[in-house]
């Protein structure tokens, strides 16, 4: 699988990192068999999270043995000092392991919780406190949401953070503003060096009145032709790679369209944004 430089941190990471929440339900059979795909397919890029589920405590019978294989990242929704280095703890414990190579603040998703998480006395603080003890190596950032790219820049103007997260999809991108917003920020990303996560990348809408089919809080495409083609388009942007879905059914097949990229030629692009008005983006324009 192709690797990519993910900015400063000078980790070659895989085009697909493994978006632990697929384990959040999942049982620890079924976490040990997808671990093993996952090294299979090369993957040595996990993100996760307090927040998903069960994922933590299923990772952690691995780390033992597979620890130095992966570069680790986790993250907390906390947006005070106290709050967020419990939250810190209380990770690494879970998943047995002396420190991670990326934490996050997690889901900062509009201006106000920004302030929060880099206010005196606020989680960017403390993990910065936590960085220079040697719990994490770099510090990320990341976001949902139409407004997300604004968010970020700003947060770049406040702190050198080593990685951002954002959505970045064909649909998405068919809403000009998100995509011109979410070139800027991708150029300066790669102008200061900061490594780029891509989230949602199969994400083919909202799930307001469908049946709830996979464990994803949006309707996802699901054929190996139309996964393809949205792997390829998030993959043909300049980020480092893709955080695979979060349903353990999918991710195989996520994993092979990350095997199998193929770049898209602008022309490609342009005509899969052009269709992104049959569908409804997860974020729509406001």
């Amino acid at each position: 699988m192709e690797k990519r430089r993910f900015g400063r941190t000078g980790h070659m990471s895989t085009v697909a990192i493994f978006g632990s929440y697929a384990f959040a339900k999942a049982t620890q059979k079924t976490a040990d068999d997808l671990m093993e795909h996952l090294l299979e397919h090369g993957v040595n890029h996990i993100d996760v999270a307090p927040s998903y589920g069960h994922a933590e405590t299923r990772l952690a019978p691995c780390m033992p043995s597979c620890r130095d294989q992966f570069f680790l990242g986790c993250k907390t929704m906390e947006r005070g000092k106290s709050g967020a280095r419990r939250e810190m703890e209380e990770s690494l414990e879970r998943l047995g392991v002396d420190h991670f190579d990326l934490y996050q603040l997690h889901a900062v998703n509009d201006m106000h919780e920004l302030d929060q998480a880099t206010r005196t006395g606020g989680s960017l603080e403390e993990i910065i406190r936590a960085r220079d003890e040697g719990l994490t190596r770099f510090i990320g950032i990341t976001g949902h949401g139409n407004a997300i790219c604004k968010v970020l820049m700003e947060a770049l103007n406040r702190y050198e953070f080593d990685s951002i997260l954002l959505p970045v999809n064909f649909i998405q991108y068919g809403i000009e503003h998100y995509r011109k917003d979410a070139e800027e920020l991708i150029r300066r990303c790669h102008e200061e060096d900061v490594g780029i996560m891509a989230i949602k990348s199969i994400a083919k809408g909202r799930l307001e009145g469908k049946a709830i089919e996979y464990d994803t809080w949006y309707d996802p495409f699901t054929k190996e032709d139309t996964i393809q083609q949205a792997v390829n388009f998030t993959l043909s942007q300049d980020v480092t790679g893709l955080c695979t879905a979060g349903d353990s059914k999918l991710l195989p097949r996520v994993l092979d369209a990350c095997e199998n990229y193929t770049e898209l030629s602008e022309e490609e692009q342009e005509e899969l944004i052009q269709k992104s008005s049959q569908y409804e983006p997860l974020f729509p324009a406001e």
